[in-house]
């Protein structure tokens, strides 16, 4: 089923809005962690009436409704300089932001069903062991963050069974473990404003409110790092092979069985490396004594660059 761009583009792959199959606890759930009053009692088709009308705004384009400080804090994270006097403006700042958005409603809602994958992403390794601990869950072995998140996710819809809640927008119970000064740590660290005057169930109610688009700067981060590990990596191989003298590079070229044409100059033997760099890690070994404090000398500055990229995307 196509969707049109003005048609029900919450929808999924089928036609079918996201919501559509929400619980209508769900939808009242929805529609009061992002303030949008809703008759009490309402019948099912009002409420996702309600939805559908607020589900563009909230959902895929959510930060319309960011104070100043949560569209600061959201772009530093991108490498934005925000203190700029014209970028201090709410209406400069929501552009900015936007511009970092690149989901269609269509997309946004498909992830938004797959709550699994995203609400356990910004959690820290013991709120996540705290939950599998509360619901019997062995930990994984080895312990890591990444076995942890699987595991959490593979059981999240069977907990939410065993314990008879809803788990397609879920509820307060994923908090139990949270104290509110957890969950008030949880906003300050994304410049998210703690509601005021402040509950513990308006705090659960900002924390998954948000808690989609923490997860999407988390994994923008983590491709960023990604990227600038891999950039360094480049560097640290470009600076060993500088550093090595032309009979090092023909050495290592022998090693690696690269026929190196007879009267090669420099500059052909280290294009010649560079061509064949993932060949480096595996002859690490067989670099000789005599390169060992060139390579060092030559790739402190890789190195830092590296160190950089890894402690801004912490």
């Amino acid at each position: 089923v196509l969707v049109t761009a003005n048609g029900v583009a919450a929808s999924t792959w089928f036609g079918k809005a996201v919501y559509n199959k929400w619980h209508e606890t769900e939808l009242e759930r929805w529609l009061s962690d992002h303030d949008i009053p809703y008759p009490t009692p309402a019948d099912r088709k009002d409420l996702e009436n309600l939805v559908k009308d607020n589900w563009n705004a909230q959902v895929a384009q959510p930060y319309n409704s960011w104070d100043v400080n949560q569209l600061q804090k959201y772009l530093s994270t991108k490498g934005a300089d925000t203190q700029k006097s014209a970028v201090k403006q709410k209406d400069s700042l929501v552009n900015s932001v936007k511009s970092y958005f690149t989901e269609t409603e269509e997309q946004a809602s498909e992830s938004m069903g797959n709550v699994r994958d995203w609400i356990f992403s910004s959690w820290s390794d013991s709120q996540i062991k705290a939950f599998l601990d509360r619901h019997g869950i062995p930990n994984p072995q080895p312990r890591t963050r990444d076995s942890l998140l699987k595991t959490a996710r593979e059981n999240y819809q069977s907990i939410a069974n065993k314990v008879g809640q809803t788990a397609s927008y879920p509820g307060d119970w994923l908090y139990e473990n949270w104290s509110e000064s957890d969950l008030k740590a949880w906003c300050d660290e994304r410049g998210i404003p703690v509601p005021q005057p402040t509950s513990r169930d308006r705090l659960i109610a900002t924390v998954r409110r948000n808690s989609r688009t923490a997860s999407q700067q988390l994994n923008s981060n983590y491709s960023s790092l990604s990227a600038s590990a891999a950039s360094a990596t480049q560097s640290l191989s470009d600076a060993l092979f500088d550093s090595w003298s032309d009979s090092q590079l023909k050495k290592w070229a022998d090693e690696n069985g690269l026929k190196v044409p007879q009267g090669s100059r420099r500059n052909e033997l280290i294009a010649l490396a560079r061509k064949h760099r993932a060949n480096l890690a595996a002859s690490g070994s067989s670099v000789s004594a005599s390169a060992s404090s060139g390579f060092h000398a030559a790739t402190t500055s890789a190195g830092n660059e590296y160190a950089k990229a890894t402690a801004g995307a912490a």
